[in-house]
């Protein structure tokens, strides 16, 4: 991680909840991905379910939350759930800034946290579920190296890297 870095990514734990409800309660965060901000008990059973990882153990997911390095607040968070052989493990991405942290930067510096970490592992393929009209979240996967395709996921555009 360069000397300069704004955030640090730190494991999820359930306990982040109380924290992240407040983070994540905007309900502009959901114009493009759909549903409403989450309870503390809602957040509370998805990060026990995160934190537990994959039911079948065929992927391995990977859940951060993102902290200013400034004032150690949390400002979002970033996850990859990691698929694969080993040597040739592929990643999908994604990336969450609370509305009141956005437009700094902090979404292209967290990606880029986000697939040095995973680069350090091993992975070297990406992609990225995208809808077609959220231009802020394309430009961070173009910044992280991703490209859109022709391929639909839920009404949303698989970006993928060269």
């Amino acid at each position: 991680m360069c000397a300069e870095a704004r955030l640090l990514l730190e494991p999820l734990r359930v306990d982040h909840a109380a924290e992240m409800v407040t983070v994540l309660a905007a309900p502009t965060l959901y114009r493009f991905t759909g549903g409403t901000p989450p309870t503390l008990s809602e957040l509370e059973k998805r990060y026990r379910h995160q934190v537990a990882g994959s039911p079948d153990g065929r992927e391995n997911w990977h859940n951060w939350v993102l902290r200013r390095t400034t004032d150690g607040r949390a400002v979002g968070f970033v996850q990859a759930t990691v698929s694969g052989v080993v040597g040739a493990e592929s990643a999908a991405v994604a990336w969450v800034i609370g509305a009141g942290f956005q437009g700094q930067g902090y979404a292209k510096e967290a990606a880029a946290l986000l697939v040095e970490r995973l680069a350090q592992w091993g992975v070297t393929a990406y992609t990225a579920d995208i809808h077609p009209d959220h231009a802020a979240s394309q430009t961070v996967a173009r910044s992280i190296g991703l490209a859109p395709t022709r391929q639909m996921v839920a009404g949303e555009v698989r970006w993928r890297s060269s």
